[in-house]
This record gives structure tokens, sequence and C-alpha cells, in this order.
């Protein structure tokens, strides 16, 4: 039988435009670590795994948006995934871990967007889940949403995701190739002094390791010195975290 792990990490930590269809590090032979990635070396080469995005860019302070992650193409709730949480920072407002740390399992849609509108996510998934098919006596949902501080790029005081940008994201999901870069909850963040954005990646283990599949999806908003397969490229550009 052939196992399936699924990996979502959540880069949350400190607070232009590039093209989608810009090549990835792969084309141009940067090959990181020793494993082959999936076939379109993104998430989605889980099977069933589905990733939406709406992105909100109006007038010149609103950048932000929501990413919606589907583990399967059920009914999550009745349903429910393995799952588990890793905190590598904790300076963060991830919603729904007590519950996923206690059971076990995952019961909705993973939502992400910007700090100020994690309840905005928890509430469209609620209401997703609501209106499913065999949940007319659900009394309880554990929304998980996680969140970065877009707030140098975006006015994230302004609350500009509402519910239905939530529930288009859901609804909006797919399979295949995933959006990456300036998109969705990757609207409006920096990394490493550079333009952040969504990304993913899988990658697959050889037969003798049980030929598990790990997808994974970040939300890259965070400080550092920039190193790509070990380069130190933030100082070759002189662009980094605590230059004199």
């Amino acid at each position: 039988m052939r196992w399936i792990i699924i990996l979502i990490i959540y880069a949350i930590n400190i607070p232009a435009v590039f093209s989608q269809d810009r090549d990835r590090v792969r084309t141009y032979g940067i090959n990181v670590g020793v494993l082959h990635p999936g076939i379109l070396n993104a998430i989605t080469d889980v099977p069933g795994v589905k990733v939406g995005h709406v992105t909100l860019v109006k007038g010149d302070s609103i950048r932000t948006g929501v990413t919606a992650i589907i583990p399967h193409g059920g009914n999550i709730f009745q349903q429910k995934v393995p799952a588990a949480i890793f905190t590598g920072n904790g300076f963060g407002k991830l919603a729904g871990t007590t519950q996923i740390i206690e059971l076990g399992n995952l019961e909705s849609p993973i939502i992400l967007t910007n700090t100020m509108n994690v309840s905005t996510g928890m509430d469209g998934v609620i209401q997703y889940t609501n209106i499913q098919k065999e949940n007319q006596d659900v009394q309880s949902v554990n929304a998980v949403v996680g969140e970065t501080n877009d707030g140098y790029l975006n006015d994230i005081r302004g609350r500009h995701v509402q519910v239905i940008d939530v529930l288009n994201a859901i609804e909006t999901a797919k399979t295949g190739p995933v959006a990456e870069g300036n998109v969705g909850a990757g609207t409006g963040t920096i990394c490493f002094g550079f333009k952040g954005g969504i990304g993913t990646s899988s990658r697959v283990l050889p037969a003798g390791s049980g030929s598990y599949t790990v997808g994974v999806l970040v939300q890259t908003n965070f400080g550092g010195v920039l190193q790509v397969d070990g380069v130190p490229v933030g100082e070759e550009l002189n662009k980094y975290y605590l230059r004199d």
C-alpha cells in the first residue's frame, strides 16, 4: 500500500508584482536536495489536494488575499484527515491548533490570509462547512486559519478580506499546477528583504522508504539572509538583515 503524507508549512514572522509565468529554480539546474520532485513539484502531487487563491490588489494600498488548501475532494468534516502541528516560531495567530493537538485530525479546509483577517477566514470556513451536505446537524467546526502580517505593503487595518473571498478561494480550489508568487495570501508578503509570496514543492521518497509523497505549501513572510542551495545570494547582492 502506498502511503501519502501531506505537509503544510506556514512561514509566520515579520511583517511590485512579479509574473506567475517565471521559471522555477530547477529550470536553471538548481536542484535542492537529493530527492526527486513529483510531476508538478507542488503540494497537488498529493492525490486529491486542491489549492485556490483570491488576490486583492486595489489602488495603491490594498495588497492582500486568501489561499485555501483542500486536503481531499469529499466532505472534510465527515472524512477527517490525520494532522499535526509543529510551531517553529510562536509569534503567530494560527487558529484551530488546540483541537488538532488534542485529536490529531483536520476537519476543515486550511485558510491562509493576513493577520487582521483571521476571524474572517474562520467565518468563511464555518459557513462553507455548514452548507455541506450531511452537515445539517453540525454544531462545532474547528476552522484552521493561518496568517502573516502583510502590513508593510497592505492596508492591513482596513481588513479588506471578506467572507465571500474566503468562500471563493475554497470553491475555486483545484488540482494541477499551483499559482505561485504574488497571489492569494502571499500578495503582500516580504521575504529576506525581497518580495515574498506563495510557494509550493513536493518530494517523492524511494520505494525502499515507502514511496511517500510529501507536499509543501508556504506563505513566506520573514527576515534573514537569503541563500539558494547554499549560495549566499543576499550577501552577494548586499541586501540582508543586520548588514552595516
